[in-house]
């Protein structure tokens, strides 16, 4: 499976970084910095639909979807159009990331700002600290729950917030044994790369509503946002269909229904 070859990337990736700076030289360096509190889920409690924009490169399942890659344009028109907090990818091998894209987006907005990476070490979370991230994911296909327990410690000990990512009800529920306030349910199977809105739909009922529920992947629609609004989802991940748009700030009029 596609997230077991990117895990195993990524834990060589770890490897690596750790050997020009250490874990606990990287800790140091973040727990010595401010909290940013730019407000990551009190942005996403806001009434109506919250929109988590993203920034990426490439995707395993669609190859290059930005070959003019703006990203320092692409992260002001989303910030400028309204968007709650603005994702960006930094895995280098299968997304194009890149920590820097990360850094100059951070230091240029003032959102919060998300680090999309698949994180299986605590050095990343002290590493997306020190490069300016708001907020780290977690994704549940990757972590036991007392993995993410401890993950969700040690980000909050340094002032980062989490949004835990699941699959199935079974991750859902996982997301909450270890007390995550933020849960994402990913709606793209990552065996086959299918996208069912369904996913969200379904599982919405399994989280608590003093939760907060964001819907990540294949909304396209004003009518996708429609129903998720309407099913209690607090925000919406987006990325390819605003990286491909012409006009964002269009776009997020329309996914938003301002516009028919």
């Amino acid at each position: 499976m596609i997230l077991d070859d990117i895990a195993a990337a990524t834990q060589l990736r770890v490897e690596r970084l750790q050997k020009s700076k250490s874990l606990s030289s990287v800790r140091f360096e973040a727990e010595g910095l401010p909290e940013r509190k730019r407000g990551f889920k009190a942005r996403l409690a806001r009434a109506g639909m919250n929109f988590i924009t993203e920034i990426k490169k490439a995707s395993p399942s669609k190859g290059i979807i930005a070959r003019e890659f703006d990203y320092l344009r692409i992260a002001g028109e989303y910030e400028a159009a309204g968007a709650a907090a603005i994702s960006c990818l930094t895995e280098p091998q299968f997304f194009l990331g890149r920590d820097e894209y990360l850094q100059a987006i951070s230091a240029a907005v003032h959102v919060p700002v998300l680090r999309k990476d698949f994180t299986i070490s605590e050095y990343q979370i002290y590493e997306a600290k020190t490069i300016g991230a708001d907020a780290v994911l977690l994704i549940c296909a990757l972590l036991e729950t007392a993995r993410i327990r401890e993950f969700l410690a040690i980000a909050a000990s340094i002032g980062l917030e989490v949004l835990v990512e699941a699959h199935d009800a079974a991750e859902v529920e996982a997301a909450l044994a270890a007390g995550a306030e933020i849960i994402g349910v990913n709606n793209r199977n990552l065996k086959d790369f299918s996208v069912d809105l369904q996913n969200s739909l379904q599982l919405r009922q399994l989280v608590p509503r003093d939760k907060i529920f964001v819907s990540e992947s294949g909304i396209r629609t004003a009518e996708d946002v429609r129903q998720l609004q309407q099913a209690g989802v607090n925000g919406v991940l987006i990325g390819e269909t605003l990286m491909r748009s012409e006009n964002i700030t269009l776009e997020l009029r329309r996914l938003a229904g301002e516009l028919k």
